[in-house]
């Protein structure tokens, strides 16, 4: 693995402003290489649904935030960015207290799209979801829903 792959840019999407859905939620991101991005969740109230666990859209929020993080990382030295295009996510054990933690790392690579792995699990290392995301990595100033591609704070 080269060094390039290996910077870590945890630190940077943690303090900068255009990571509302990630702030909002208390994900943190505590690992952020082109071969991996790990992140934490303490679970609380506005994650569970009705029955007391945590909803399925936050596991897949989750897997999909993390697999866009790392094809971010690999994309943005070109000048280019990505956006999802499918996320199958799988729940395999309900949880309703405590820390989920999660890890996602490439499946390949691609000029054009990339597939991230991920996996959720809790504090005693129990799998609690998993999933795969297809993400399309656009050219700089691509249209994307009716505007240029960028950076929203």
């Amino acid at each position: 693995m080269s060094d390039a792959e290996e910077q870590d840019y945890a630190e940077l999407i943690r303090t900068t402003g255009s990571n509302g859905w990630i702030r909002a939620n208390g994900l943190v991101i505590t690992r952020a290489t082109a071969t991996e991005v790990r992140a934490e969740l303490e679970i609380a109230d506005h994650h569970r649904q009705s029955y007391g666990i945590v909803h399925g859209g936050i596991h897949a929020a989750i897997i999909e935030t993390l697999a866009s993080v790392g094809a971010a990382v690999n994309a943005m030295p070109e000048g280019r960015s990505v956006v999802g295009l499918e996320n199958h996510t799988s729940f395999i054990r309900a949880v309703r207290e405590g820390k989920l933690l999660a890890v996602a790392r490439p499946i390949t690579r691609g000029r054009r799209s990339h597939v991230w792995e991920g996996t959720i699990t809790d504090e005693a290392g129990k799998i609690v979801a998993t999933g795969r995301v297809r993400l399309l990595v656009l050219e700089p100033e691509s249209d994307l829903a009716g505007e240029k591609v960028a950076l929203k704070g």
